[in-house]
């Protein structure tokens, strides 16, 4: 089964969202609407479009990708500056330059923020509340 990226992007108040190389666009006020406006989308063309393109023709999963800018915006009501800082050990102020647009992260700070995100879903999906 092939993986079809969707590409999520900052878009003022809410997000939107492409897959690169089909005519789908897809906006919504938060990831859930995103996938499930996605899904809708590539249903209704799917219905319009008896020989759909490639990437959309066929068995597929989606795969939702978020740049460094846009995930630190869109999740800044549960991780504070501070909070990202202390899980991915990167700087603060490097945080606020690339939720700001100034800077873009290189590969390897991509990759902490990455690691610090799975460690701390692993850590928090192992506990069980009384």
């Amino acid at each position: 089964m092939k993986t079809v990226e969707v590409i999520v992007e900052h878009a003022g108040k809410n997000l939107s969202a492409y897959i690169e190389g089909a005519p789908i666009i897809i906006v919504g006020n938060n990831m859930t609407e995103i996938e499930n406006n996605t899904r809708e989308a590539i249903e209704l063309y799917l219905e319009d479009n008896p020989n759909p393109i490639d990437i959309l023709s066929g068995e597929f999963e989606l795969n939702f990708k978020i740049d460094a800018a846009t995930f630190i915006n869109y999740y800044s009501s549960i991780f504070t500056k501070a909070a990202l800082s202390r899980i991915t050990g990167i700087n603060e102020r490097q945080l606020w330059h690339y939720a700001a647009g100034v800077h873009k992260p290189r590969k390897q700070q991509l990759e902490k923020i990455q690691q610090g995100i799975k460690a701390l879903t692993k850590e928090l999906s192992s506990i069980s509340l009384l």
